[in-house]
């Protein structure tokens, strides 16, 4: 009788502020749920009228059946009468559901039908009572599913100890949309709960989760039953739980909140790191947020198989181990800066993302874009000595790369299904977002900028926001005594009144910052001097066209950035600001400045054109004085210089000659630059068969930086800057087999091998060592044996990096199907493990065909619009710069359309090939001739 019954529900009765009108009715199709009937509700997003207000949740992942079983009973606030109840659940089998009322008696004799809609992962529980408004209900469910053998929702995990033997655990990942794979349950941000949460295990396991165990009670059958403290207030994405059998580190901040580490047992030792920076770190946030953190306890913990870098579940931290276990025997300086930067962002998620949370995803840089800032801003405060604002130069230079393609999109941006919302998390929202906030920052002073984020979190704290609530946090202006009464005294006239002045201008910084947020790209401003005046003129900066295609106009209508400009010139002792707002300025200069720098240490976010014989003034004056600059400042020449050039507004040989200088720079980060960009053009070219040109740019990049080369130490030795150096400069100077560097790092490896691996190589050149050890069959063999049995993730990493060198074709194909079997290589590691293969000459067709023949099996795995799929695509495509692979790529993507067109990173590795067919076609020859002519002048001087 139960299919009459489902027959003869009502299925128009809704909360009247969502009832569908006939122009609904007539745009939607009906939606049609598992069992054949309509689906009450036909939208992405779940209506606003029933809100859950605490979750009773409880779950028992059975370790030895990998399947889970769970119930959960949660209160719910009915906003308008209704028949209906709908929420998400993906993937679970819901074994009963019914409606409880205040006093949680059944409202219903008979256990309720579920609906399941699965295109929208939701489902829909009819009351044959109305549900009526203000009054207190409970949904109750019970449910069940097998462990997932993904990354996502209640998954399951799995390690080896030193004896070989495979244990198991259950761990959570929900965000952005997977807390309905573990529970059925309201699983969009806005909708925030208390969560009261009950985990069952055996007794050789623990279990962790958001809050401390309030109880653990012993269940038949040797069950244990670990009841939870109530959470406060936060959003599905955020609850986790895990039942494992970790040891840990504890150590309590001084505001007494407990701090834990957690690893599986053999990798105890490598966690005490870890613990120094977090307790530091947390400390640090809770001074410059001036706002404790709310919750008593905070764990972090390695996870043995985790998709992404780490996650910031309140109270419950989940990292993949190489960011968060630091192992000094085998770490490098790479490595502590990388577990020190993962900890200050997932920390600064405490306060970004989880205290305050973005009221949809569209709006998801206000979570990621601020905390990846915060990961500079905490570092540089707590640990000095690792120079991370050195990084944040190439963080921002990594964000102008994507967004300066006509593919890109604006930081805030519509996003509606979970595959949308998975490309949310990118490039924009993460590293331009740090990269306009860092802007904002010298913009308005540390002070003001600092003050400006306390007053929006503290208004909002347990709250949604949207973009706008933060500039009109930024905006306000009260005074100290206003702002602690709890008034938060912001009222929109006085947002174009605002006290913040910028060069004596006043400013509207909501205008301003919708600019950089609400449009995408990145202004190009060109300067063009002429005696004592600077004309400027901003346009949008795109690589993939050029101002004399006929596609230029219509890419540039309608752009137009508030740019907060800063400079210096040769006369001045200080930084100089205007603001430009319209598309064209005049500065006033002293007629015998010999030149100017636009963008002072490159904190403003913007590329910068030096018209007439700008360029040649400031590479006369990095020949002649290269200190008068900053090294952020020389670094960012160099850049804008390269971006120009890719952009077809600049000759090559003006790049090129610009970077001559390097020869006498001293510092690392302008090196580090200008190599990259040499590599890059050696790898593309070295692709494409051009021996000639291939040969020439191994041998100037050898030549001209035989002493930068010749002087890098074998050893640990330096500061951090110094040591990421080293790992950079011989690990090219090895590839590109440079005798010296091959005859340091062959024995180191023949040594390592014969001690059967007891033997320490310094871990900065690790990797180089590796690299060169895995071109021949028995050292890279050896090198697979070692990735299975290391109990250093970071040393696994740099084994994988090493093993796709190799020369061999058949071995490439070997590693990427242990990878994609999982058994050997783990899973987690493929899509790094397939991005390194296609960086090698002799296998980046073959990781484009692998990708292209197992294309199902790798969405399965990772899923559609995550930063695995999108990383895979562009790190393989990115590798190609002829039209007749840019027409494989497009014949590939029209073959899976249906996927393809769902996803914006497609359009963005179809342009990242045009790219570089334009550069090929614009910039081959003139290289050709500017490496004879220079490497001719260095054979004179020798």
């Amino acid at each position: 009788m139960l299919l009459l019954v489902f027959a003869l529900l009502p299925l128009t009765v809704f909360g009247t502020d969502h009832a569908p009108d006939s122009k609904d009715q007539a745009d939607e199709n009906v939606h049609t749920a598992t069992n054949g009937l309509p689906f009450p509700w036909s939208k992405v997003r779940l209506p606003n009228y029933i809100v859950p207000v605490h979750y009773h949740l409880l779950v028992h992942p059975n370790l030895t059946t990998l399947h889970f079983i769970g119930s959960a009973k949660i209160e719910i606030d009915v906003k308008n009468n209704t028949n209906w109840v709908v929420l998400h659940s993906k993937g679970l089998n819901i074994t009963s559901a019914t409606v409880l009322d205040e006093s949680e008696a059944h409202l219903s004799d008979r256990v309720l039908p579920v609906l399941e809609y699965p295109t929208h992962e939701q489902i829909a529980i009819f009351s044959p009572k109305i549900l009526t408004s203000g009054e207190k209900y409970f949904l109750y469910l019970e449910f069940d599913a097998p462990l997932g053998s993904g990354f996502y929702g209640l998954y399951r995990s799995t390690y080896k100890t030193k004896k070989g033997e495979t244990r198991v655990l259950a761990s959570t990942h929900f965000e952005p949309t997977s807390a309905r794979m573990a529970f059925p349950c309201f699983d969009e941000p806005i909708f925030k709960a208390n969560y009261s949460i009950r985990i069952r295990r055996q007794n050789t396991y623990i279990s962790l989760s958001n809050m401390p165990i309030e109880q653990t009670v012993e269940l038949p059958n040797g069950i244990l039953e670990d009841r939870f403290d109530t959470s406060v207030q936060m959003s599905s994405y955020l609850v986790a739980f895990i039942v494992c059998d970790f040891k840990s580190v504890t150590q309590r901040t001084s505001s007494g909140v407990e701090v834990s580490i957690y690893a599986v047992p053999d990798k105890w030792h490598q966690t005490h790191y870890a613990l120094e920076a977090a307790v530091r770190i947390l400390e640090f946030y809770e001074k410059y947020f001036n706002i404790y953190y709310p919750l008593p306890k905070l764990d972090l913990i390695a996870i043995p198989d985790f998709q992404s870098g780490a996650m910031e579940n309140w109270g419950l931290n989940t990292y993949r181990e190489t960011a968060l276990l630091f192992d000094p025997a085998t770490s490098s300086a790479s490595d502590q800066l990388w577990v020190t930067m993962v900890i200050g962002h997932e920390l600064a998620h405490q306060w970004f993302g989880n205290l305050v949370t973005m009221e949809w995803w569209n709006d998801i840089w206000l979570n990621e874009g601020f905390a990846r800032y915060m990961e500079f801003v905490s570092v540089d405060a707590t640990y000095p000595e690792l120079n991370v604002e050195d990084y944040l130069l190439h963080t921002c230079f990594a964000a102008i790369g994507r967004d300066s393609l006509n593919s890109s999109r604006p930081i805030s941006c519509p996003a509606e299904n979970p595959t949308q919302i998975k490309e949310m998390f990118d490039t924009v929202s993460y590293d331009k977002g740090a990269c306009i906030l860092h802007m904002l920052r010298h913009f308005l002073s540390d002070e003001v900028f600092q003050s400006g984020i306390v007053r929006y979190l503290r208004k909002f704290r347990y709250k949604n926001t949207k973009n706008q609530d933060l500039w009109d946090s930024m905006a306000n202006t009260c005074s100290e005594d206003e702002f602690t009464s709890g008034e938060y005294c912001y009222t929109s006239t006085q947002a174009t009144k605002n006290a913040y002045r910028y060069a004596g201008e006043h400013m509207d910084l909501r205008t301003i910052m919708n600019t950089w947020t609400l449009q995408r790209g990145i202004p190009l401003v060109k300067v063009h001097r002429q005696g004592s005046k600077l004309y400027l003129k901003q346009e949008r900066f795109i690589k993939t066209s050029h101002p004399g295609d006929p596609q230029w106009a219509s890419l540039q209508k309608d752009f137009l950035w508030h740019i907060p400009l800063t400079y210096k010139t040769s006369h001045s002792g200080h930084n100089m600001r205007h603001l430009l707002d319209t598309e064209s300025g005049v500065l006033d200069i002293d007629e015998s400045v010999d030149w100017v720098k636009l963008n002072t240490d490159m904190n403003g976010y913007y590329i910068v054109h030096y018209e007439g014989d700008g360029w040649e003034r400031l590479s006369t004056l990095l020949r002649n004085n290269f200190t008068a600059l900053s090294h952020k400042d020389r670094a960012n020449l160099i850049h804008n210089s390269f971006q120009l050039v890719t952009a077809g507004q600049l000759s090559l040989d003006t790049a090129l000659d610009l970077i001559t200088y390097l020869k006498s720079e001293n510092h690392n980060v302008p090196l580090i630059q200008g190599l990259g960009y040499l590599e890059t053009f050696y790898k593309m070219i070295e692709k494409r068969s051009l021996p000639d040109v291939t040969q020439n740019v191994k041998d100037f990049i050898l030549q001209f930086f035989q002493e930068v080369i010749d002087r890098q130490m074998w050893n640990d030795v330096g500061s951090i800057s110094d040591r990421r150096l080293r790992s950079e400069v011989l690990t090219l100077a090895c590839d590109l087999g440079y005798p010296p560097c091959l005859e340091k790092a062959k024995p180191f490896f023949s040594d390592w091998m014969k001690s059967n691996s007891t033997l320490s190589i310094p871990s900065d050149v690790v990797e180089t060592v590796f690299c060169v050890g895995a071109q021949n069959d028995e050292g890279w063999e050896y090198l697979l044996q070692q990735y299975t049995t290391s109990m250093s993730e970071a040393q696994k990493d740099k084994i994988l990096s090493a093993l796709a060198t190799t020369k061999d074709p058949t071995k490439l194909i070997r590693i990427l199907y242990l990878g994609m079997e999982g058994q050997v290589i783990k899973t987690m590691d493929l899509p790094s493990l397939i991005i390194n293969v296609a960086r090698n000459p002799n296998g980046h067709i073959l990781a484009w065909n692998f990708v292209k023949k197992n294309w199902n099996s790798l969405v399965e795995k990772f899923q559609l619009g995550s930063f695995s799929i999108r990383n895979i695509i562009i790190g393989t495509t990115s590798q190609f710069s002829s039209k007749e692979e840019l027409h494989d790529i497009k014949e590939f993507f029209e073959s899976i359309k249906d996927q393809s067109s769902q996803v914006r990173v497609t359009k963005v590795a179809l342009e990242n090939v045009e790219k570089n067919i334009m550069w090929l076609d614009r910039n081959l020859e003139t290289l050709r001739a500017w490496l004879l002519k220079t490497l001719k002048t260095l054979q004179k001087k020798e």
